[in-house]
């Protein structure tokens, strides 16, 4: 077979864009990025990106430009929720410590992310050199073996098996919905290595098959004790969404006709117009009906749970095992039996084909939380969150920071075919900014337009990242929301304390303040359109904003919404109580 050779550099940057990514987020360091220039095509909104270890002069590769290593993680972290895997660059050392945060993140909440860290030279490494961004002992795999405990493959290349580990690395993460970390010294980023044919042959992502017999074993107990139950229900969880089970669940609840309802985790999964779907069940945080249909079922169809605290109302799920069949990633349970390695991607299609002639239970009205005062012109979360989504484009990501945009999104009703965008599990602070940059250039291909929930508190460690939504032609609504410090904390403790405050800005500036209107970033072509910068404070201002926000989607808006100092969606309170 004749032999080809590419460079190490470009055959990274091939096997990312095969596996669909189109946009690498991160900072330029001298060990990653040393001549950084960039060409724009204003058409397409592609930049071509040249630079000393990835030599990313490629038309289908967008750079992200982010403000800094933490913010950058997010924006992949993002990415991956709406393309499916994302990729991060940082320099070593200071730079991928800056990340670690995200990565952590990333890990937590099942998103696969590739970070790429530009590593100085073999001979420097092996040598032991007491170089910058070191720890001066000469141990250039320290930060390796940090990022080993949050990544689900690491290596740091070597010439002789660079293309395999890469590969390996890649596969590994999407496979295992786990970030992973590849270290590319700087000196071998243009060293050229064989490959037996061009082009190579594509990575493979497939999941091992499910053992046959263990599988058809499952399937049939499965049926059997569906075929027996009165009240069967169906539970949708966050592994659904990791697993890209969307397509399996609406198809089983179509031929189940079963009640149908999501955790916290598991919101986007399930068309919410569905006359199949009830509601968000976590424990006691959910509304009473909720809660007692989920509890009265005497069969839960429970796909890709995360029993975590914040996603099961503080453990308070209070679910039978003796009613549970559990489908998950590479196992199933049935009640208290498990079928190891029989994955849920190849037992729901299988069980959908082969459905027992069997029908959910009719309920009535679907379960509604509490009325917000009518009389009142105050915009609090009774009021917000249940009227809001009515100003939703077609199809939205909706990305709601941790703490009360992640509480008051549980029972926010969403439109069709929605994502959602949040860190239930992780809850890092001031996530959803960056997020929302990855989520966004994301979603513009897709014709999504990106919907930001993020408090006072949360957006001032992050607040950078909305310099890069405008450089970037990005168009979100971002929606702060100003109750004065952070809520969430205050009502786990510390009411009153000078710790939970913060200082006041003029949000409702804040893409002055980036510079939406310099002529200088004007001049790139590709600077959002900036729509309204408004600070709302009745419920009227807040509903007329809104509507301009639907007649201009063309444009970056920032809506400073004023609530409250106190005032909590609903599910918080629940929450801290438990």
């Amino acid at each position: 077979m004749p032999q080809n050779s590419i460079s190490i550099g470009k055959y990274l940057l091939y096997r990312l864009k095969e596996v669909g990514i189109e946009t690498i987020f991160g900072v330029p360091g001298d060990y990653n990025m040393v001549n950084l220039t960039t060409r724009l095509n204003v058409l397409n909104c592609r930049v071509f990106v040249a630079t000393n270890s990835l030599h990313m002069d490629d038309k289908d590769l967008l750079w992200g430009h982010d403000a800094n290593e933490l913010n950058a993680a997010y924006a992949a972290d993002g990415y991956a929720r709406v393309q499916g895997v994302g990729a991060l660059v940082t320099t070593f050392g200071v730079g991928e410590l800056s990340a670690v945060n995200g990565i952590a993140g990333s890990y937590s909440e099942m998103i696969p992310v590739i970070h790429i860290v530009g590593m100085p030279n073999t001979k420097s490494q092996a040598s032991g050199a007491v170089l910058h961004h070191t720890l001066g002992n000469g141990d250039f795999q320290v930060f390796r073996k940090i990022f080993s405990e949050i990544t689900v493959a690491n290596t740091i290349l070597k010439e002789d098996t660079a293309m395999q580990e890469i590969d390996r690395v890649i596969r590994h993460s999407i496979i295992n919905v786990r970030p992973g970390y590849i270290g590319l010294p700087i000196d071998l980023v243009d060293v050229e290595i064989s490959v037996p044919s061009w082009p190579v042959k594509p990575i493979d992502l497939k999941l091992p098959e499910n053992p046959e017999k263990t599988h058809k074993a499952a399937l049939k107990d499965i049926i059997s004790k569906i075929e027996q139950a009165e009240n069967p229900i169906i539970l949708v969880d966050a592994c659904a969404l990791r697993r890209n089970m969307k397509k399996h669940v609406h198809e089983l609840i179509k031929v189940s006709q079963f009640p149908t309802y999501v955790t916290p985790m598991g919101k986007g999964a399930v068309d919410e117009a569905d006359k199949c779907f009830r509601g968000a069940y976590a424990g006691n945080v959910s509304y009473d009906e909720i809660k007692k249909e989920v509890l009265e079922s005497d069969l839960i169809l429970e796909i890709g749970a995360l029993q975590s605290d914040f996603n099961t109302g503080g453990f308070t799920y209070h679910v039978d095992a003796d009613k549970v069949i559990a489908f998950h990633s590479f196992n199933t349970s049935v009640f208290h039996a498990t079928y190891e390695k029989v994955a849920m991607n190849q037992l729901l299609p299988d069980l959908i084909k082969n459905f027992p002639n069997k029908k959910g239970k009719q309920l009535g009205p679907r379960p509604e939380g509490p009325k917000a005062d009518q009389s009142s012109q105050v915009i609090d979360h009774t009021y917000f969150w249940a009227n809001i989504p009515r100003f939703f484009d077609p199809r939205p990501i909706i990305v709601a920071e941790t703490g009360t945009s992640s509480f008051g999104a549980i029972n926010m009703k969403a439109p069709k075919d929605s994502i959602f965008v949040t860190q239930i599990l992780w809850g890092s602070i001031g996530f959803s900014v960056g997020a929302a940059v990855g989520a966004a250039v994301a979603g513009r291909k897709q014709d999504r337009r990106v919907y930001l929930f993020v408090g006072d508190g949360s957006f001032q460690l992050t607040a950078q990242e909305v310099s890069v939504m405008l450089r970037l032609g990005l168009t979100p609504v971002i929606i702060l929301l100003n109750n004065d410090g952070y809520t969430i904390e205050k009502l786990i403790h510390g009411d009153g304390r000078d710790y939970n405050e913060v200082p006041m800005w003029e949000y409702s500036k804040t893409l002055q303040y980036f510079g939406s209107e310099l002529k200088r970033n004007l001049k790139s072509g590709i600077q959002s359109k900036v729509g309204l910068q408004l600070k709302v404070e009745t419920r009227k201002q807040l509903e007329e904003a809104m509507e301009k926000t639907k007649s201009q989607p063309d444009k970056i808006h920032f809506l400073e919404v004023c609530m409250p100092q106190m005032d909590a969606p609903r599910e918080l309170l629940m929450q801290v109580k438990q």
